[in-house]
């Protein structure tokens, strides 16, 4: 075994134990300070699984959306021949379950290793696909905006998540207007004549082509509010699973689980996730925490 090959196991093996140590951490923390196991347990005694089943099929349905979005992102961004639905809908696929059973955000990387696997070889295409995972995470911020404002409006809102919401709208925007600047400024320089991390930098610039074409902006802009607003009725749906709730709390619940998602530091932040929902929906809609908790599981889950 070279010395370099050595190297990658030691450092695949701290990442495998810190994340059982973090996990270890996350679970006796739940075990010691969680709910009431006993009520999460019974909360799905009732549950009406015609209502999950519906709520999986509004989920994909809400996948393909976004999964269209960021199509239309990666074919400004690629020359022809563009790569076909399915195999970005496929990458983006592997994305969210890599999302959901790993930590810090690692579907974002592995969509564009799915997809730059389907592609024509290139140096800077991964740059390059970068830029547009980039690219189709901005297009979030609109539909967010106006759930948000919808949230704030209609639903109760508890005054502690107010500072973590405005927090993330603040940097959603500043994020926004940088990637603007940068697809601007873009002047296609001949990329032969220029050193590997200024190449990498204009390749990953391209990915944010799309910022530049109003028309394909905006069609990224309607299929991710499509997405948004078909998950705003998933988690409904799974509400009136559980016998409770209403879209003003859905769409609190839909804002909240973002943001306690925006950095996962184990895999889909179980628990904390799960509270961060629980907690509003008992202090302000009176469900018990323990089958909010429940709520939260399935939620996740589907």
């Amino acid at each position: 075994m070279t010395e370099a090959l050595r190297v990658v196991v030691r450092r695949a093996w701290f990442r495998v134990l810190v994340g059982v140590a973090l996990l270890g951490l996350v679970g006796l923390a739940l075990w010691w300070r969680g709910p009431d196991w006993n009520a999460v347990y019974h909360a799905f005694d009732f549950v009406e699984w015609h209502w999950i089943a519906l709520a999986v099929l509004i989920n994909l349905a809400s996948v393909s959306a976004r999964a269209v979005a960021w199509h239309l992102v990666v074919n400004q961004a690629l020359p022809s021949p563009h790569p076909r639905h399915r195999t970005v809908f496929a990458a983006f696929c592997v994305g969210l379950l890599a999302n959901a059973v790993l930590p810090a955000r690692a579907g974002e990387i592995a969509r564009v290793a799915v997809l730059r696997r389907r592609l024509a070889t290139g140096r800077g295409t991964t740059a390059t696909l970068a830029g547009t995972v980039f690219a189709h995470r901005l297009f979030d911020l609109f539909p967010v905006l106006a759930l948000v404002g919808y949230t704030l409006e209609a639903a109760k809102v508890p005054r502690w998540a107010l500072t973590s919401i405005e927090a993330f709208i603040g940097v959603g925007v500043t994020l926004l207007a940088v990637a603007v600047v940068i697809a601007h400024r873009q002047h296609r320089p001949v990329l032969d004549e220029m050193g590997t991390p200024r190449k990498l930098l204009a390749m990953a610039q391209r990915g944010l082509a799309v910022m530049k074409r109003p028309g394909a902006a905006a069609g990224a802009t309607l299929f991710q509010t499509i997405g948004w607003t078909l998950q705003l009725f998933a988690v409904y749906t799974v509400m009136r699973a559980f016998g409770f709730g209403t879209v003003p709390a859905a769409a609190l619940v839909l804002v909240l689980m973002n943001v306690a998602t925006v950095f996962p530091f184990w895999p889909g932040n179980v628990g904390l996730l799960q509270a961060a929902i629980a907690l509003p929906l008992a202090t302000q809609y009176g469900v018990d925490y323990g089958k909010g908790f429940a709520y939260g599981l399935a939620l996740q889950a589907v």
